[in-house]
């Protein structure tokens, strides 16, 4: 095998350009590797796990691009090369015929002029560009969804302030997930119509409780993300506020389901206000809090049972009997496998909302739960990179994911860790969620079942599973895929998690 590079300085692409380049070169005949990143520090470490970093890699900046190819000989190396750099050129260059009949609008006031009426503007740029076009935005009255991050919470709260006294709403910086009048925006899923409103300061926990609804057969009025930053005291819940009191006016809406992790004290008592406020079942799940609800399935199907015009209180012994059962699916699984070794579980998640959940989920089920983003009694990671004992890992955090495509799209990271951690003696169990849907990964089984079929040789593998069947994934393809490759699927991130919890203690509880 020949390893080869070239370091490019100064050169930026986003890196969902750079994956895909990757894979191209990748499927190139006697290519057995290659990336094409930004060295960052997140993508060399990653690089060092394949043994892809080489010395100039190591020395180069996280503004030079890294182009790194592993081949059968010097030759197929050299010309995988030219091939990025060909690949690299051709999406530098713009179309001409397009351009000539239809040239793209290059800002804000030719994009509001192209598209007369237009009501809200989708902005994902480098974030130090963000919030001078999100001021542009709304001084052109349109309503802001800010998908960049990096923006800082001073200029957050100045946009949100101003979209206020406006009447609009900025939703972000940071924010992932909306669904609008029926449209899906960024990562979310094919969700209908219905009764149900919801805001949400988190974009997995947003998508995971529209799926459950959609899947439950009942549907959403709106789903307004706010950013994690919004419920914070400095942002002062504005957009999270503001969305409550449209939800609350909105005859279309008959039920609000809030989803978020604990606001800061000054934001929590404004939401707990408008709360006594609304004259509509609200159904508010601050994560770690306690409950009901504990988590985001309980949220959801307690939403449900008040469109229904159900008690929701009986959602607590719909769980408690499934909870049962998932304890009993946990000791036969581990008896079916007498040779099974290991007693820790190691989660690996791309959305920090589920590793959050998963916490809630295991604490009682599980002793010594570590993460890189801790919650409630769960003890801090020293190395993110290097998990120990049981240990939830977000890979949505920025250690993971500067210069990098969100890991819903790009699994390459989550690959290499879970074949890491299968390969390891102590571990029983590894846990993982697949979120479907526009903006994620389009195919989620060719990337992810032969890791999973390979892993699960070794180890229990457990999925939590967010989509919808209207999803272009189509979430029961991608289940039955999954299961045949091995893995243990279950249709929400909470059931996922406490299975896999049960695996783990039977595990740490079996003789050895």
């Amino acid at each position: 095998m020949n390893t080869i590079s070239r370091i490019k300085k100064g050169f930026y692409f986003d890196s969902v350009t750079l994956m895909r380049v990757g894979r191209e070169l990748s499927g190139l005949p006697g290519v057995s590797e290659a990336s094409v990143v930004m060295a960052s520090d997140a993508n060399k470490a990653i690089l060092d796990m394949s043994k892809l970093l080489l010395p100039e890699i190591e020395k180069a900046s996280d503004q030079d691009l890294a182009i790194v190819v592993r081949a059968k000989d010097k030759k197929t190396a050299e010309e995988a090369m030219a091939k990025a750099e060909e690949l690299l050129n051709n999406r530098k260059k713009p179309n001409g015929s397009a351009c000539a009949t239809a040239p793209s609008p290059r800002d804000i006031a030719s994009a509001v002029e192209a598209l007369p009426g237009a009501n809200l503007a989708l902005i994902s740029i480098a974030g130090r560009y963000a919030a001078r076009e999100a001021q542009r935005a709304l001084t052109a009255g349109l309503n802001v969804m800010l998908f960049s991050d990096n923006v800082s919470v001073e200029a957050e709260a100045a946009l949100k302030k101003e979209a206020h006294r406006r009447g609009l709403i900025v939703m972000g910086p940071d924010c992932g997930t909306a669904i609008i009048n029926g449209v899906p925006l960024a990562f979310a899923n094919v969700v209908p119509r219905g009764p149900i409103g919801v805001v949400g300061a988190s974009g997995t926990g947003l998508q995971e409780v529209t799926c459950i609804i959609a899947n439950e057969g009942s549907g959403i009025s709106q789903a307004i993300g706010t950013g994690g930053r919004d419920i914070k005291d400095a942002v002062g819940g504005i957009s999270f506020l503001d969305a409550m009191e449209a939800l609350a006016a909105d005859p279309e809406t008959k039920v609000l389901l809030l989803v978020a992790k604990p606001p800061q004290p000054g934001v929590l008592k404004k939401i707990r206000a408008l709360m006594r406020k609304v004259e509509k079942p609200v159904v508010a799940l601050l994560l770690g809090e306690g409950g009901p609800p504990a988590t985001l399935e309980q949220a959801a199907w307690m939403a449900l049972a008040h469109a229904a015009g159900q008690d929701p209180g009986e959602v607590a012994a719909r769980l408690e009997q499934r909870d049962a059962a998932l304890r009993e699916e946990a000791r036969q699984i581990v008896a079916k496998r007498k040779q099974a070794t290991g007693r820790y579980l190691r989660g690996l998640f791309s959305g920090g909302t589920f590793c959050a959940e998963a916490q809630v989920v295991l604490h009682g089920v599980l002793r010594q739960i570590y993460s890189n983003a801790p919650l409630g009694d769960s003890k801090k990671l020293k190395n993110a990179w290097k998990p120990e004992k049981n240990a939830l890992v977000d890979l949505g955090e920025d250690e993971f994911t500067v210069g990098r495509a969100h890991p819903m799209i790009d699994f390459t990271l989550r690959n290499k860790m879970l074949e890491e951690q299968a390969a390891l003696p102590e571990t029983a169990v590894l846990l993982l969620d697949v979120v479907l849907g526009y903006g994620a990964n389009p195919d989620p089984v060719a990337e992810l079942a032969p890791v999973i079929r390979k892993a699960a040789r070794k180890v229990f593998v457990v999925a939590g599973m967010t989509g919808t069947d209207g999803d272009p994934q189509n979430r029961n393809q991608v289940v039955e895929a999954l299961k045949a490759a091995g893995a243990h699927v279950k249709l929400t991130n909470a059931a996922a998690s406490l299975l896999a919890g049960y695996i783990a203690d039977e595990m740490a509880h079996k003789p050895r």
